[in-house]
């Protein structure tokens, strides 16, 4: 009977980001939407979806051996798991996302000192209480079922919500006031299971996996082809962002050039290649960069 990690994948809205990327990174992932048990195409892991929110209280348990939930959920719960790596993405992008104190664009609130005596809604209820007490401010703090944006002023003075874009406040006519965390998503492990020898190799070849499809989230390779006399003003445009591989063709006054740049800086780039003489320019899309 082959071994198997017990991986939990987030539920909600880290979900799409995350089979996305474990797709990216190789791994084909079936997904029922009437079942929590994704299968994988790798028989060695066996999944569950679980919200991110109550993720690592389950791998500090060893219910799960290892998943992937945010620092904040990580904090929130207070659990003793390992951290075994940084995942830089989110439902939207690949920054971290923030934790911040929003409050109506006309309240008369200002700063956290003006909360004490006030009343909070938010889903990351224990962190706040602990972040308020360290600011020696003393307010009501109540769990948010869901629609945080919308509670106040009736329902509560301030908000505690997560944000990647401020749209969704802005949109609901509130104010950031102070950011009291930043977050990322963390691959984490049961502390026993990473003593495993057999899981934690398990789980290091798949953190390897995924930050090589994270690496390749933005980058993407040009091939080209260039003739001897402008080898040298093409190679000064692209030495400055990493060096190119470069093969000499069958009519030995032809090059073939390869290299890998941010994506950003492509479109900017190809026509000044252009006209430094490279010819059969092409851009491919990356899954995967190991470094």
């Amino acid at each position: 009977m082959a071994k198997k990690l017990k991986l939990g994948l987030p539920k909600g809205s880290l979900q799409a980001s995350t089979l996305k990327l474990f797709k990216k990174a190789g791994y084909n992932i079936s997904v029922d939407t009437r079942s929590y048990y994704p299968a994988f195409d790798d028989i060695e892991i066996e999944a569950l979806l679980i919200r991110a929110q109550e993720m690592a209280r389950y791998v500090a348990d060893g219910v799960l051996d290892a998943g992937l939930t945010g620092k904040d959920w990580i904090l929130e719960q207070g659990a003793s798991v390992q951290e075994v790596a940084e995942l830089n993405y989110a439902k939207e992008g690949l920054k971290p996302v923030k934790w911040v104190i929003a409050v109506p664009n006309d309240s008369k609130i200002r700063k956290v000192k003006d909360l004490n005596g006030k009343r909070i809604a938010t889903e990351l209820v224990n962190f706040t209480k602990k972040y308020l007490k360290s600011k020696n401010v003393k307010a009501e703090v109540d769990f948010s079922w869901g629609a945080t944006e919308v509670k106040p002023p009736y329902l509560a003075d301030a908000i505690v919500e997560l944000t990647e874009t401020g749209t969704s406040l802005k949109a609901n006519n509130l104010r950031i006031i102070e950011t009291i965390l930043q977050s990322s998503t963390r691959f984490i492990a049961n502390k026993k299971a990473w003593k495993d020898k057999w899981k934690r190799q398990k789980m290091e070849n798949i953190v390897l996996l995924l930050r090589g499809a994270l690496a390749a989230e933005e980058k993407v390779g040009l091939k080209m082809n260039v003739p001897e006399k402008s080898l040298k003003r093409v190679m000064s445009l692209l030495s400055a962002m990493h060096s190119p591989t470069i093969s000499q063709l069958s009519d030995k006054e032809w090059f073939a050039l390869e290299v890998m740049l941010d994506e950003k800086t492509v479109r900017d780039i190809i026509p000044r290649l252009k006209s430094a003489g490279a010819e059969g320019i092409i851009e491919y899309p990356l899954n995967k960069v190991i470094p």
